[in-house]
């Protein structure tokens, strides 16, 4: 049963913690705007898609992305008021444990993480959609169109290969279709030039040669001009987007990460980063409130200035060794999933040790 002065910290945990988020984000598109303003006037974006499509979305992914960093700050500075008006000491010499106070901090955590874990795993991707449609309709330069040497297993034993690939025109040169059966080779199809007909969904060869080798080892030669077949990939599957993955609820991406597996993708890692951020983000919360509480509930001469300033240092620290680790892990050979929760496990030790410290 929550008392009077739990109910009271949590109202001021949760009163500070919208009214941060929506500051931040009221700044945050303001100058998104200023920024983007020539590209929606000359790429011809409608109000409607500014307002709904993206701007909406983009409070709905950048409010989660930066909720436990929010939550930090709105930790610090209601507390640093409380310990000001020595309403935090008030309370300890009343015979209330530190760690009792930390009750109703961690309640108000929860309920923001249980919905940042909502939102990461099943929302999220929904509403990236229009939000990313959108910003490569009408924001981002023009992409690379065309890609070189692409190897792809799309099943297993099922290998294709493109000289060359435009994503635009669904179309490529050189291309080669291989099935191997226990180690050995069944068949071999190739083309001069492949393209996709939209209409019916199949493929269409050019200048083609199949060879299949029978069970006897004797080799069959089928050559032509054209050729028309349905094949088991699809035009995406062949060079995915890196920002689909932000489309995909966690049940797709898990599903769409052991395609990618089969295939012999080369941005695994960065998938599984996608996928274990969703988890480890919210879970930051938690470690991010207990250090805030700590540094915070204590008088110092700085003040709420002094609190506020670490804390922001803090959350730099923070950001900077998730970008280092998740760099390591797209890159050299560390795990996706030690390098997501590194940073949660070295602040896990900070909060830790300023819990210790705090007063008691």
């Amino acid at each position: 049963m929550f008392k009077i002065i739990d109910r009271y910290i949590i109202g001021k945990f949760l009163g500070t913690f919208f009214l941060t988020i929506a500051l931040i984000l009221a700044i945050a598109i303001v100058f998104d705007i200023s920024e983007k303003i020539d590209d929606f006037i000359t790429r011809g974006a409608s109000t409607r898609e500014i307002i709904i499509d993206y701007y909406l979305n983009f409070v709905v992914f950048y409010g989660n992305l930066f909720s436990s960093m929010i939550v930090f700050i709105a930790t610090i500075f209601f507390t640093s008021r409380m310990t000001s008006n020595t309403e935090i000491v008030a309370i300890l010499t009343g015979g209330v444990s530190f760690r009792r106070m930390m009750f109703p901090y961690f309640v108000s955590a929860t309920i923001i993480a249980l919905i940042s874990f909502f939102l990461s795993h099943f929302v999220i991707p929904y509403t990236n959609v229009s939000r990313l449609e959108f910003q490569h309709s009408y924001i981002d330069k023009k992409e690379d169109e065309r890609f070189k040497n692409i190897h792809r297993q799309i099943k297993p034993g099922h290998i294709i290969y493109f000289e060359n690939y435009n994503t635009k025109r669904f179309s490529g040169y050189h291309f080669t279709y291989e099935i191997i059966e226990e180690g050995k080779l069944v068949s071999k199809l190739k083309a001069d030039f492949i393209r996709l007909d939209t209409a019916t969904n199949e493929w269409v060869l050019d200048n083609y040669d199949l060879r299949t080798i029978d069970e006897e080892g004797k080799e069959h030669l089928e050559q032509g001009r054209k050729l028309q077949r349905a094949f088991d990939f699809e035009a995406m599957d062949i060079v995915p987007r890196l920002y689909t993955v932000e489309m995909m609820n966690t049940p797709e991406l898990n599903e769409f990460i052991e395609a990618e597996r089969i295939r012999g993708s080369e941005n695994i890692n960065h998938y599984l980063i996608q996928k274990y951020q969703r988890t480890s983000w919210p879970f930051a919360t938690y470690i991010l409130v207990l250090i805030g509480v700590s540094i915070s509930s204590r008088k110092t001469r700085g003040g709420l200035g002094l609190n506020v300033a670490i804390g922001l240092v803090l959350c730099v620290t923070y950001i900077f060794f998730m970008q280092i680790s998740t760099t390591f892990a797209t890159v050299g050979s560390m795990s996706p999933l030690l390098a997501v929760w590194t940073p949660n496990i070295l602040f896990a030790g900070i909060a830790a040790y300023l819990y210790y410290i705090a007063p008691k």
